[in-house]
Formats: structure tokens, C-alpha cells, sequence
């Protein structure tokens, strides 16, 4: 038997048919869709979308680019398990997706790309917003998508969709190979009539498999924890992403192995757990790169190693050596480890039944509790609001935030100074409070995130931190929490220019050369007065009830106000200066930003000296 319906809206039937499965848990995979249509989707995927309201949901985005950070904030709060479809129309609106892509991709969340593409049959060349590449007259600007997607493919036949949406499904559901997937979709094609086989539209069960360790490198790895003297855990976005979290604490309560965190990582022990003792690396914690420097063993769980972990390479010790735990092999064997290539929990159940019986040195886990007393103190200290009158620091804003919640509430950032406060400062109290997109960085990131949270997890407060310079990238969808009623919490922090570059600029010896927002002094440089943007105004204009703190006092009342709204709520802040971004302790790590060999500026040449100084203490770990 037989089903006629267009490719589009095949396409879309076979989508509200797909599950995953975890744990005996079966979750729906694409549970909505979003969309902007233009000439390139509106008769396909937008007919489509119509004759399947009651099985698709459908939201409407401002900006291609937010609405695949407010999938990839579903995503990532759904734990990897369902995720969001993304369609756009040709040219500008599909290559708006290039930058959400990567970040996906980049973390390991899944999104359904749909991006209209240019007729497969070619009528007429060139059509509206088509791109003509003399040499390849199968080139479009989807191509763009291939680099930063974990699958990709152009459905150029209606016959062709039947082993691309199921590839589609399969790389979505792998928990090792998840990221953004792309079917690039002809506006011809998706408009297609085609005889479909039933069974195309039967419902289907993707199972999120547990690899289990293989016991030649379980062996291996159960020796390297036993002979280790200074072990030290380092938590990545694996731990998250695998439903970890218990088991990582029942594997510190049982060895005492202190666990530190990267961005992704944080929040998989609890601020207050005896073991955790918070970020690594150049944001980290001074109790945690002082463990690693010392460590003789890392066990790296569901981590990348970036740069930020690792500081440029000059954290860890030279007689450190490395054990990781992650699904994927390409990460496992990073840092020359031993792999243990397995599911985040699995693995660390099997290594706890393992080490039952040991412990490490009671000296050294007095030692880090000690260190770990002393960094508390330091975040009290940051966190100070001595003059309940004075304007606040980024760092009592923080402290502020953190004094009113409780494990319900969601925090979102992604770029800018505050990525690093939170990672040295905020004392996560849930398993999915501290949600910081650090993979990518991306500035806009974070209000439409929280939007995909909100979608997730509806009834949770969901905060959205941004500086001036993050909000203007990507306010737009502040239109869509107000249009879906979606009662999201942005804090804005006003410092007049992108700060946290600034400040590095700085310390380069680029002077904070082009990071302020001001007018343009009688040397041309934009030095000058501030700028006279009323962000708060701005965001009031598009819907959002927004509140202005002036003192700490304020402040703390706005932002009590703000977690009581049963709607979008702005709560406005101007902090201290932009050049005292935030009063935290100073980075506890080097990050290599390289700086210019030959300089005739003073600023310049000190700061090479200081590079040179750094690079000397680079090592690689073989």
C-alpha cells in the first residue's frame, strides 16, 4: 500500500513518527518546528506544516540564526533525547543557519536543519537569491552547511527522501555522533507529489544506546586509579549529556577523588558536595588548577580538553598522565590517555564497583577541602555588596542572582566576561541550573536558549544573562518569548562596549583598541562620551516588561520581581565601569592569545615579554 502526499509533507509525517529510547524511556525525537518562510519553503514545508498542525507544533522565530540556539536550548535540556526541526527558505535565510549549526554541532546537540534549496530541475538560472558558482552547477549556498553538520544531504528526488530522513534520525539519535544534521530540500522537490510505501510512515524507535567499557581498557584504567597518588576528575558535558551525575558522586563518595568541571561540565556535582571543587582551567578555580598541576593522574569524563581546560596546554603537570572516559573514541584517546571509550554512566558504575574498597590519601582530601574553604571565602568576598547604594559590580550582580535562587532555576550565558565569573563564582545547586554555552561562545546565544528551555521545562525560571554588547547581536526573539507567553528572565548589563574583550585587549597590548561604545574623540578613536542607547527602552519596545536598577538595593528587588513574572521580564542594570568588568579573582591559568613579536607601542612589546614568559612552560603530554 501506498500513501500519494508531497515530499514536504511526507517529510513532515515521517518526523512526527520518529522516538528515541533511553532506559526504557521513549520520548518523541522532533517535537516541534520552527520556521521563517520566504519563496524557498512557504508551498513546501510551510504547506506541509499546515496540513500536520495536530502533529507538529509550529513556532514562529524572527532570526533563522536564534531559532536554531532556541532548538539547541531545547535540545540540550531535553538531555539530547528530543530535539527541534529548523526550516528557512533559500539563500540569506539558509546561510543564517551556518553559525547555529556550529554551535550545535560543536556541543554535540542535535537540530534538524531544513533549509530550502534551489530547484533541482532548473528552470530557470539563476533563480531569486541563487548563487552562481561558474565552475559547479550543483553548488548552492547550503553548501555552506557540510562543514559544520554531522550529516548532510540534498533530497534532489522524492525517492531520495526515504534513506535521507533515516540517516537523518540515526545520526540525531547517536549519542556519539549527534549534532546539527542538514537536509538541504529543493523548492521544487518539497512541492512533489510521490507514492510513499506505508511502512515509511511506521512509527520508529531509536535507540540511545550505553556502550559498555571494554575489559582490556577497563583493566587498564582500574590499575591507573589504584596506583595514582594525586587522581583528580575532570567533569565534562559527557557527565550531562549521559544522565551521569549520580553516578560520578556515588564514584567520589566511595574513592574521595576530588572532581573538577569544565564550562559544560559544571553543575555535575552539587557547589556543596565535599568533592567538587569547582571549574578548571584558565576560568577556574584556584583549588582546582592547583590540583591539577599536581595531579599524577586525570580522568577526564565526557571532555573535550579545550584550550580554556587546559590552559593553552600548561596546567598539568609534565608527569601527569591521562585516563578518559568518553563515547567517542576521537576524544578518548586525547591527551595520549588511556581510553575507556563507553557511556558516561555506564563506565563510571563499572569503575565505582571496581574501587569499592579504595580510597585516596586522607591527606590529600584534607588538603583539597582545606583549599576549597579558602576559594568559599574568596567568592563571599566577590560577592559583598557592602554599600546597598552604590551601583553593582558584574560580580555582585552574580552574587545577587545567586543569593535568590533555588535548584529550580535554569542560568543561561554563552559569551563575554560572564562566562568566566560563573565558572569561578556560582554555586550550582541542580543538575541542569548552570546551562553556559562555551563550545562555540556565541554571542546571542542566550535569550533565545532560554526560550528553548522554557519549551522544554515549562513552569522553571529561566534566566538569560547578556552584556550590552551580546543583547544588541540578538535581542529579536524577546518578540517571540512575548508572542508564546514564555515567561523568560533577561538580566542586561549595561558597561558601554564589549568589556570583556576589552580588557584582554589590554593585557595583549591592543590598549582596548575598538571595544568601547562611545562617539569618536578628535583623534578618531571612540573614546569619547558614551553612547546614548536605553537598551531597557529597547527591549520595551518589543514587549518585554523590563525593570531598571540603579544600587544594589534596587537591583536586588528587581530581580526578586523579575523570578515572580508569570511573563517576559527584563531587569536593566548598569554595572560599575567597564574597565572593573566584574571584581573576581584574577584567572588562575594562562590562555595563549598570541600577541605581536615586533611592536614599536610599549603596551605591545611588555605584553610579548609576558607571552614569551608563558609559552616556555607549554608541554605536550605523550
Amino acid at each position: 500500500m501506498s500513501v500519494r502526499l508531497t515530499v514536504a509533507q511526507a517529510l513532515v509525517a515521517f518526523l512526527a513518527r520518529q522516538y528515541t529510547e533511553r532506559d526504557g524511556i521513549r520520548q518523541r525525537l522532533i517535537t516541534a518546528t520552527w520556521g521563517i518562510f520566504g519563496h524557498g519553503n512557504v508551498a513546501g514545508i510551510g504547506q506541509a506544516l499546515i496540513e500536520n498542525r495536530d502533529q507538529m507544533p509550529y513556532h514562529q522565530g524572527r532570526n533563522e540564526q536564534a531559532m536554531v540556539h532556541a532548538a539547541v536550548g531545547y535540545a540540550r535540556h531535553a538531555r539530547r533525547l528530543s530535539a527541534h526541526a529548523v526550516t528557512t527558505s533559500i539563500g540569506p535565510g539558509a546561510t543564517n543557519l551556518v553559525t547555529g549549526a556550529a554551535l550545535a554541532t560543536i556541543n554535540h546537540l542535535p537540530v534538524l536543519l531544513l533549509p530550502g534549496d534551489t530547484f533541482a530541475t532548473r528552470p530557470a538560472d539563476p533563480v531569486l537569491q541563487q548563487l552562481e558558482v561558474p565552475y559547479a552547477g550543483d553548488v548552492s549556498v547550503n553548501d555552506c552547511l557540510r562543514p559544520v553538520s554531522t550529516y548532510f544531504d540534498r533530497v534532489t528526488r522524492p525517492e531520495a527522501l526515504i534513506p535521507a530522513a533515516l540517516q537523518a534520525m540515526r545520526v540525531l539519535a547517536d549519542p556519539a555522533q549527534t549534532g546539527a544534521v542538514t537536509l538541504a530540500l529543493p523548492q521544487d522537490v518539497q512541492a512533489e507529489a510521490y507514492d510513499w510505501p506505508e511502512e515509511f510512515f511506521a512509527e520508529r524507535v531509536w535507540g540511545v544506546r550505553r556502550p559498555v567499557p571494554d575489559a582490556r581498557e577497563f583493566a587498564a584504567a582500574v590499575r591507573a586509579v589504584r596506583d595514582s597518588r594525586r587522581p583528580l576528575i575532570v567533569a565534562g558535558g559527557g557527565v550531562r549529556h549521559s544522565g551521569a551525575q549520580g553516578a560520578l558522586a556515588a564514584l567520589a563518595d566511595t574513592t574521595r577523588i576530588p572532581v573538577a568541571s569544565t564550562q559544560a561540565g559544571k553543575g555535575s556535582l552539587a557547589f556543596d558536595h565535599p568533592a567538587d571543587v569547582g571549574g578548571i582551567g584558565h576560568t577556574g578555580t584556584a583549588t582546582a588548577d592547583a590540583l591539577a598541576r599536581t595531579a599524577d593522574l586525570v580522568i577526564g569524563v565526557g571532555t573535550r580538553y579545550t584550550d580554556f581546560t587546559t590552559a593553552s596546554g600548561t596546567l598539568f603537570g609534565e608527569g601527569a598522565r591521562f585516563l578518559n572516559l568518553n563515547i567517542t573514541g576521537f576524544d578518548a584517546h586525547k591527551m595520549a590517555a588511556l581510553p575507556l571509550i563507553a557511556d558516561g554512566r555506564t563506565g563510571l558504575e563499572a569503575l565505582t564497583e571496581a574501587l569499592r574498597d579504595h580510597r585516596v590519601d586522607p591527606a590529600y582530601e584534607a588538603e583539597y577541602t582545606r583549599h576549597k574553604t579558602r576559594w568559599e571565602a574568596q567568592v563571599d568576598a566577590a560577592y559583598a555588596t557592602p554599600d546597598p547604594d552604590a551601583r553593582p559590580t558584574q560580580a555582585q550582580v552574580v552574587g545577587l542572582l545567586d543569593e535568590l535562587v533555588t535548584g529550580d532555576d535554569v542560568i543561561i550565558n554563552a559569551a563575554g566576561s560572564l562566562p568566566g565569573d560563573l565558572h569561578k563564582l556560582w554555586r550550582t545547586r541542580s543538575r541542569d541550573q548552570y546551562h553556559v554555552e562555551y563550545g562555540y561562545s556565541c554571542m546571542g546565544y542566550e535569550i533565545p536558549a532560554a526560550i528553548g528551555v522554557g519549551l522544554a521545562d515549562p513552569g522553571r525560571p529561566v534566566w538569560a544573562l547578556v552584556g550590552d554588547g551580546t543583547y544588541l547581536m540578538m535581542p529579536t526573539e524577546i518578540v517571540t518569548a512575548v508572542q508564546e507567553g514564555i515567561a523568560i528572565k533577561v538580566v542586561i548589563l549595561q558597561n558601554h562596549g564589549y568589556a570583556s574583550i576589552g580588557g584582554l585587549s589590554e593585557s595583549v597590548g591592543g590598549e582596548r583598541f575598538g571595544t568601547a561604545y562611545r562617539f569618536r574623540a578628535d583623534d578618531g578613536t571612540y573614546t569619547g562620551a558614551p553612547l546614548p542607547v536605553d537598551l531597557a527602552a529597547n527591549a520595551a519596545s518589543l514587549g518585554m516588561r523590563v525593570v531598571r536598577a540603579k544600587t544594589v538595593r534596587d537591583l536586588r528587588e528587581a530581580l526578586h520581581e523579575a523570578r515572580q513574572a508569570t511573563g517576559p521580564t527584563g531587569v536593566y542594570v548598569e554595572t560599575e565601569t567597564a574597565d572593573t568588568v566584574s571584581g573576581v579573582p584574577p584567572a588562575q591559568a594562562w590562555w595563549d592569545v598570541p600577541v605581536a613579536e615586533t611592536a614599536s607601542r610599549p603596551s605591545a612589546v611588555k605584553a610579548r615579554e609576558e607571552y614569551d614568559r608563558h609559552v616556555t612552560t607549554r608541554r605536550r603530554h605523550l
